[in-house]
């Protein structure tokens, strides 16, 4: 099954993929360095070593299995025009019972980041606002009971930005 992603998530999974592969030559010389210091039976840094480098290359294959299940949908192809609320696109909402807005841009899992506003399209928000238009109200189901959101405005706000 194909996982969406915006083109600033992609590029961000490769660069990591590249800043890991990179550590390889460290890594292995690292394992040869701890190697040189005796038998390895009882040899804590070679050990450690091998840990590391075995976590970092699981970490790799991960990124690449990522990187290769990612369908990248570039928000910015949707124009101005927006009527729903989609992948990719944010979303001005408010609160009906206490009128708190805020901006939400809805991404994949792999781009979720609460602080930024930026949530997944399976969470229990992003879920109540996908197929939403301006003006409809969204039930978000919550252990503390369903809050209700209106939309107030749908748009593309996008950054370009990849934090290395």
């Amino acid at each position: 099954m194909k996982s969406p992603m915006t083109p600033r998530g992609y590029a961000a999974l490769r660069t990591e993929l590249t800043r890991l592969k990179g550590m390889r030559p460290e890594l292995a010389r690292a394992i040869e360095v701890a190697r040189g210091h005796g038998d390895l039976s009882e040899n804590g840094d070679y050990d450690a070593a091998k840990e590391k480098s075995g976590m970092t290359e699981a970490k790799i294959r991960d990124i690449e299995a990522r990187l290769a299940m990612a369908e990248v949908i570039d928000p910015r192809k949707f124009g101005s025009d927006i009527s729903r609320v989609v992948f990719g696109v944010s979303v001005k909402i408010e609160d009906v019972d206490s009128g708190e807005q805020r901006v939400l841009s809805i991404f994949g899992a792999e781009e979720s980041d609460v602080e930024k506003g930026w949530i997944s399209f399976e969470a229990p928000l992003g879920k109540a606002l996908i197929g939403k238009e301006l003006g409809d109200v969204a039930k978000v189901p919550l252990p503390g009971g369903a809050r209700e959101y209106e939309i107030i405005e749908i748009f593309v706000q996008y950054e370009e930005t990849v934090e290395g």
